[in-house]
């Protein structure tokens, strides 16, 4: 008997990766093929490996000001249009508004109501967050937490079923952590063992971000190279057959190192996979990732 797999959904989230010009202000152009599938500049159509797909997503989502991380995140996560409910771009973690947003919208809590999973967040949590849980928490935590799903810890990332936010580990390293070094290929082999598992699966990496505030382009050309390594080892490791790989972002940021602002620019949704033409039919700003998924796998 021929088992036919359910189709699958893993979301990939950049935070503060832009669609920017070409430059010396923009690290992915100084990258040249080694930002490859990240190195999409405003006016051309990049040719994407394994029959991807680029949308330009809008990320400003008609509210005046430059996007912002909460309210962006909680959008992505949400498919309700958070600046234009609460009439304001927020940055940081999520206020109580955002957090009754999430509790009420997750896009886990969504698929959990729709019968529809297993589903995970692939990033580790430290014993430091849950031995002195901080008072701001992200958008991704709540919306984990609002449909009642375990978090990763470090033993999940020591067996294998989990990756760090900084898939090296050399940052949790720095925080005294027991973790092996991993390279971008072997962090890629272990999200995709967690995709193969589950029905959805997000993973969320946020070093870019940091790098643009920063301004600093050392450190953008490492975090922007190895993060591309790491998605075209995620493609050939994951089964495109069954499996749709979305990439997106929630505000423009480290394509423009000029500035140390979040910048205004649309993001890029990437996608591969079945239901790549479904990304591009249905997406055109953050409020269209939740309900696109949801589509997607019902």
């Amino acid at each position: 008997m021929l088992l036919i797999l359910p189709m699958s959904v893993l979301l990939i989230f950049v935070d503060g990766l832009g669609i920017g010009t070409r430059g010396p202000h923009n690290p992915l152009h100084l990258l040249g093929d080694r930002a490859a599938p990240l190195a999409v500049f405003e006016g051309e159509e990049p040719e994407l490996s394994h029959g991807g797909v680029l949308v330009c997503t809008d990320a400003t989502l008609g509210v005046e000001g430059r996007p912002q991380s909460a309210s962006g995140q909680t959008t992505i996560l949400t498919g309700v249009n958070a600046p234009a409910r609460l009439g304001y771009h927020k940055q940081g973690f999520p206020n109580e508004a955002m957090r009754d947003i999430l509790n009420e919208h997750s896009i886990f809590l969504q698929l959990k109501r729709a019968g529809i999973g297993p589903n995970v967040f692939a990033n580790t949590y430290t014993r430091r967050f849950f031995d002195a849980r901080p008072r701001w928490v992200s958008a991704t935590t709540v919306a984990v937490e609002a449909a009642g799903i375990p978090f990763r810890t470090v033993a999940d990332l020591h067996a294998g079923r989990a990756v760090f936010h900084d898939f090296t580990n050399a940052t949790i390293r720095e925080r005294g952590e027991e973790a092996a070094p991993r390279t971008p290929e072997e962090a890629a082999a272990v999200l995709a063992s967690v995709a193969r598992e589950h029905r959805f699966t997000l993973y969320e990496h946020f070093l870019t971000d940091r790098a643009g505030h920063e301004q600093d382009f050392d450190a953008a050309l490492r975090v922007l190279a190895n993060l591309a390594r790491f998605v075209r080892a995620v493609l050939g490791h994951v089964e495109l057959a069954r499996t749709t790989v979305m990439l997106t972002s929630d505000h423009g940021n480290v394509e423009d190192l000029s500035t140390r602002n979040h910048t205004l620019n649309p993001v890029p949704t990437l996608a591969w996979g079945p239901a790549r033409g479904t990304v591009a039919r249905r997406v055109r700003t953050l409020a269209d990732v939740t309900p696109t998924i949801l589509e997607i796998l019902t």
